[in-house]
């Protein structure tokens, strides 16, 4: 069994290392930004560890910025993460095994995870503790990212270094290869059309990432069944 999750333990960190550098930039982007917008280091590390999740965060921060109010914010972060309720549903059978630590768990299913975790069981089928350790490293990596950037404050301009690009930029190399299939290639053109149909009608709109990603999911599912039914 130690034989076993030590091979599991290190394939899941060669695996999440690259992207969890990818991860740590952005997380100082938002270590910066949060201090710009008068969030003091407590408070912007604290985000992180209780929140844990980069989209979220950066828009709760951009919101803030611009004089919004905490109830809006609350609203827009809670309709940009509903996405994480199709991720546990996916992720459910792999992370069955893990038993009464699978509440624990679920606090880990973000995007990253779960591209990561996804492939994992398609290989091996489930293996909670692989997701575990990718999560864990995410975790720990989002943190300190987030506290360094917090303690740089003003003294670092993210977009001139590229920061905020690190993240995006890995994730979509990461996706590439996982586009099989009608239903996610269909998911995929569905989002692209949404966004640049959302983005020529209104430039910046803040309900363009929202709407997508609720929107474009249901256009796999729909494939999905259609290819079942046949």
């Amino acid at each position: 069994m130690r034989v076993v999750k030590s091979a599991v333990l290190k394939t899941a960190s060669v695996e999440a290392l690259p992207l969890a550098i990818a991860i740590a930039a952005y997380g100082v982007s938002y270590g910066v930004l949060a201090t710009q917008v008068n969030f003091n280091v407590l408070t912007a590390a604290l985000m992180s560890v209780l929140v844990f999740s980069g989209s979220a965060q950066l828009v709760a921060v951009a919101m803030l910025s611009g004089g919004a109010g905490l109830a809006s914010v609350l609203v827009t972060v809670i309709l940009l993460n509903l996405r994480n309720l199709l991720y546990g549903a996916a992720l459910a059978e792999g992370l069955a095994p893990a038993g009464k630590w699978t509440s624990l768990l679920a606090f880990g299913i973000s995007d990253e995870p779960f591209v990561l975790a996804s492939s994992r069981f398609k290989k091996v089928g489930p293996d909670p503790f692989y997701f575990a350790v990718v999560a864990g490293i995410f975790y720990m990596a989002w943190i300190f990212a987030s506290l360094t950037g917090a303690l740089i404050g003003g003294q670092l301009d993210p977009q001139k270094f590229g920061l905020d690009l690190a993240f995006p930029v890995t994730f979509a190399a990461l996706l590439v290869p996982g586009l099989k299939g009608k239903p996610v290639i269909g998911t995929a053109l569905a989002a692209v059309v949404m966004t640049l149909v959302l983005e020529w009608m209104k430039p910046g709109n803040e309900l363009t990432i929202i709407l997508t990603g609720l929107l474009a999911p249901l256009v796999g599912l729909y494939l999905h069944r259609r290819l079942n039914n046949e």
